[in-house]
C-alpha cells in the first residue's frame, strides 16, 4: 500500500481554558469559590473587588427588569462579546463594577460593629479552677489533676485507675486507693456526674446529689439495677422486678430522661458553621420568584490605573493577565445566571412545597430540570451540588428538592420527602402507649392511596432517626 494524503473534515468537542474555568466555578460552593477568587485576587493585579462601589438591586428572575444604573453599562456591555477586540472597551467601563449587587441594596451604618470571639473555658479548667478551692491536701490536689487529664470531652474517665498509677512516676508512690479517693473527690465537682465511668455510674452519681424521695429511690434502684430493661422500654418486667406501679414508675422515668449522660459536653468547643445560601425565594404579588442574594455574588471589576495604562501601552504583558480577568467576571456572572436559571425552574416545580410543606413535595428528577433548560443533566448536578436556597420555610441545599417517587393508587406519584414528612406526622400524633409499627404505618399510607412496603416505611424511618416501635413505648 502506498503512503497518501488524505483532508477530512471532523468535529469533535474542545474544552477551552474559559470553558475549564467555567465548569470549575460551577461546582464550586460559596465558600470554595471565595478562596478561588482570592487566589486570583492575588495573581491578577488587574481583577479587583469592587466593594465600595453602589451595588445594583438582586438579580431578579428571567422576567424582571434590569435596576442597573443609567450612567454605567450592564455586565455584558461592559464585558462586551467573547470575540471583542479587547483594545475597544468602553472608558465608561474602567472603574466600574463588572457583576450585580447585594441582595437586599441598603449598606446601613449597623455593619460597623466589631467581630468579638467569646470567651470559652473548658471542662479541665473548670475543674481545675474548683480543685484550687478545695481544702485537701497537695498530694490529692496532684492527684485528682492527673484524673482531671486522662477525661475524655464527655467528661468519663475511660482509662482504669490500674493503668493511671502505672503511668504514674514511681516516687509519687502510688496505688489504687489512693487514686480511689482521688477520684471520689473529683467525682464531687461541677458538673454532677463527672469522672465517672460508665454512664450507669454516671446517672447514679446525679441521682445521688439529689434530695432522696420515693422517686429517686426509684431511679436509682433502675440505674443500678434495671437499666437494660429500661433501655429496651419493657415496662412490664420492670414493674415486675421494681413493684412499683405505673405512675411511681413514669415518674421515675421521667426523671431519669432529666439526667445529662454527658456531663462534660457543656464545656467541649464547637465551631459553628455559616451556610450563605445562593438564592433567595419570595413571595411577590401571589408569584414565587427566586433572586440571587447579593451576599453570595462577589463584585469583581477591572483595576482601572492597570487598565488605563493598558490601553496607552499596547502589548504589554499585562494582556494576557486583562483576558484573564475577563474570563474570570463573565464566567462569574454565568455561572450565578445558570444559578438563577435552575433555582426558578425548581421553584415553578415545588410551589405546593412553598405553600404547605414537605407533605406536598413534588417528585422531581435532574432530567426533568435539564429538558426545561436545554442544559445538561451534569450541569444541574453541579449546580445543585453545595448550592443553597432561602425560603421562608428554611434554608435548603438545592438536591433536597429532588427526589425519587412512589406509585399511588390512582396512577400518580408521591414524592419520598412527602412520605417522610407523612410518617414523621403519624408518629408525633401516635398514641405513647400504643406506638404505630411499620405495618400499621403502612397500612395507613395505604388506605390513603400510597403503596409503600413496609421496609420501605422502615428505611424512611430510619432515616429521620426516628426508633422502632419497641423504644418509643412509653407506660
Amino acid at each position: 500500500m502506498k503512503p497518501s494524503l488524505q483532508l477530512k473534515l471532523t468535529q469533535h468537542l474542545a474544552l477551552t481554558p474559559q470553558l475549564q474555568q467555567s465548569i470549575r466555578l460551577l461546582q464550586l460552593s460559596t465558600v470554595e469559590l471565595e478562596h478561588e477568587l482570592e487566589k486570583f485576587l492575588q495573581d491578577n493585579p488587574l481583577l479587583e473587588r469592587a466593594e465600595d462601589y453602589p451595588p445594583p438591586e438582586a438579580l431578579q428572575g428571567e422576567h424582571a427588569e434590569s435596576e442597573f444604573p443609567s450612567n454605567e453599562p450592564s455586565a455584558e456591555a461592559a464585558l462586551g462579546s467573547a470575540t471583542g477586540d479587547e483594545d475597544g472597551w468602553p472608558d465608561e467601563y474602567f472603574g466600574s463594577a463588572g457583576s450585580a449587587g447585594s441582595f437586599d441594596g441598603d449598606d446601613d451604618a449597623d455593619n460597623d460593629y466589631q467581630d468579638v470571639q467569646a470567651a470559652t473555658v473548658s471542662l479541665r479548667d473548670h475543674l481545675l479552677w474548683q480543685l484550687a478551692l478545695t481544702s485537701i491536701t497537695e498530694r490529692d490536689r496532684v492527684l485528682v489533676g492527673y484524673l482531671i487529664d486522662a477525661l475524655d470531652d464527655d467528661g468519663y474517665l475511660s482509662q482504669p485507675l490500674e493503668e493511671i498509677a502505672q503511668a504514674m512516676p514511681d516516687e509519687f508512690d502510688v496505688d489504687v486507693d489512693d487514686l480511689q479517693i482521688a477520684l471520689m473527690y473529683l467525682q464531687n465537682l461541677d458538673p454532677t456526674g463527672v469522672g465517672a465511668r460508665s454512664a450507669q455510674e454516671c446517672l447514679a452519681l446525679q441521682l445521688a446529689a439529689m434530695p432522696p424521695d420515693l422517686t429517686t429511690r426509684l431511679a436509682q434502684d433502675i440505674v443500678l439495677h434495671h437499666l437494660d430493661l429500661l433501655a429496651s422500654h419493657d415496662f412490664a418486667r420492670l414493674k415486675k422486678q421494681t413493684g412499683a406501679d405505673d405512675e411511681a414508675l413514669r415518674t421515675a422515668h421521667l426523671l431519669i430522661c432529666s439526667l445529662t449522660p454527658r456531663p462534660g459536653a457543656a464545656y467541649a468547643s464547637t465551631e459553628t458553621r455559616y451556610i450563605v445560601p445562593d438564592v433567595v425565594v419570595r413571595k411577590i404579588r401571589g408569584q414565587w420568584s427566586a433572586s440571587v442574594n447579593g451576599e453570595a455574588f462577589p463584585r469583581l471589576r477591572i483595576n482601572s490605573l492597570y487598565a488605563q495604562i493598558l490601553s496607552r501601552q499596547r502589548g504589554s504583558g499585562l494582556s494576557v493577565q486583562l483576558q484573564e480577568a475577563r474570563w474570570l467576571i463573565r464566567n462569574v456572572q454565568q455561572r450565578f445566571d445558570t444559578i438563577l436559571r435552575v433555582a426558578q425552574a425548581i421553584v415553578d416545580r415545588q410551589r405546593q412545597f412553598l405553600e404547605h410543606g414537605e407533605v406536598a413535595m413534588r417528585p422531581l428528577v435532574l432530567r426533568e430540570i435539564a429538558e426545561t433548560l436545554g442544559l445538561h443533566e451534569s450541569t444541574i448536578s453541579r449546580v445543585t451540588t453545595q448550592k443553597y436556597m432561602a425560603t421562608p420555610r428554611g434554608i435548603f441545599e438545592l438536591k433536597y428538592f429532588f427526589g425519587s417517587h412512589v406509585g399511588t393508587e390512582a396512577g400518580g406519584a408521591c414524592s419520598a420527602t412527602a412520605i417522610r414528612a407523612l410518617i414523621k406526622q403519624m408518629i408525633a400524633t401516635e398514641e405513647p402507649t400504643k406506638p404505630l409499627s411499620d405495618g400499621q404505618i403502612s397500612e395507613v399510607l395505604g388506605q390513603q392511596g400510597i403503596v409503600v412496603a413496609r421496609r420501605t416505611i422502615a428505611k424512611y424511618r430510619e432515616s429521620l432517626n426516628i426508633p422502632p416501635v419497641n423504644l418509643r413505648k412509653s407506660i
